[in-house]
Order: structure tokens, then sequence, then C-alpha cells
């Protein structure tokens, strides 16, 4: 059983200059909700520079495509780079799923737009308001569950 570490993981990719925005549960975790999540989603730029600083992060952390049957070990050509919006990752310090545009924001730099610091500045994440949407635009029974929670956080933010 492969043990999440997503500390650890944001960290290597913050180390290897990878500009992203933290998404997903994880998001919504650091917001406050309650959900269980077992992955890192991030909205980060799909340029080659960038795919290669994060190929570079993850390269001796066996990182292999998560989505392929064959589990592909992740790594990139001048092709790759060209062609990839998503890219789905199992390493050795748990899934990464790294998107190149987020449902209901749209690209990296919308969600770069939309984000505030977190975890004492070392990140950034969606902001709440940016959350949700998000999670309206996909529409999935567990985005519903944490919208329902988003918003009670909001919610209270705004009574304080």
């Amino acid at each position: 059983m492969l043990l999440q570490n997503d500390e650890d993981l944001l960290e290597r990719l913050r180390a290897y200059g990878v500009e992203f925005v933290i998404i997903g549960g994880l998001c919504a975790v650091i917001h406050g909700a309650s959900l269980v999540t077992k992955d890192v989603d991030i909205c980060c730029r799909f340029d080659t520079e960038n795919l290669k600083r994060l190929e570079a992060a993850v390269k001796n952390l066996h990182p292999v495509h998560r989505m392929t049957p064959q589990k592909i070990p992740f790594v990139l050509d001048e092709q790759l780079c060209r062609d990839l919006r998503n890219v789905y990752l199992r390493t050795d310090l748990g899934m990464l799923d790294c998107l190149s545009d987020v449902a209901g924001i749209g690209s990296y730099e919308d969600a770069l737009r939309l984000s505030v610091p977190c975890l004492s500045g070392r990140f950034r994440m969606l902001n709440l308001d940016a959350m949700i949407m998000a999670k309206q635009a996909t529409g999935r029974d567990k985005d519903r569950e944490a919208i329902v929670l988003l918003t009670a956080i909001k919610e209270k933010k705004s009574k304080n």
C-alpha cells in the first residue's frame, strides 16, 4: 500500500521551481473541510520548461503514469511536452495529478489569479470562492459534498 506524503511531494515541487497552484481535495482540506483525499491535485503551467522541472522533481521517486495499464515511466520528450494537457502520476511519495486547467476556473494563469498563500506561505491554493466554483463545475457526488462543507466554512468566516 502506498502512503500519501502530500507535504513532502509539494516541497519537492517547490524546491525544483515547478509553477503550480494546489486545487482539489487537498485544497478543500487546507481550507478546513473534513474530507478524505487520496492524491495531490495541482494546476500547473504546461509549457516545456515547467514540465521539465516537474519531471526533474519526481525523477528519483519512480514516477509512472497511473492511468495507463502498463504504468509507463514518466519521461518527457518534446512531443509529449507539446501534447500533454494532464499528467496523472504515482510516485514513491504518493499520487500527483497535474492539470493544465481547472473546471469552472480556467487555465493555470486563471487559477494563479484566484489563489491565496497557504501552508505558511510556501505554496498557493485556490481561494475559497474559486474552490466552490471548481467543485460546482465538476458536479460529481464527492464534489457536491465538498461544496456543502466549503460553503459552511465560507459562511462561518463571513460571520467572523
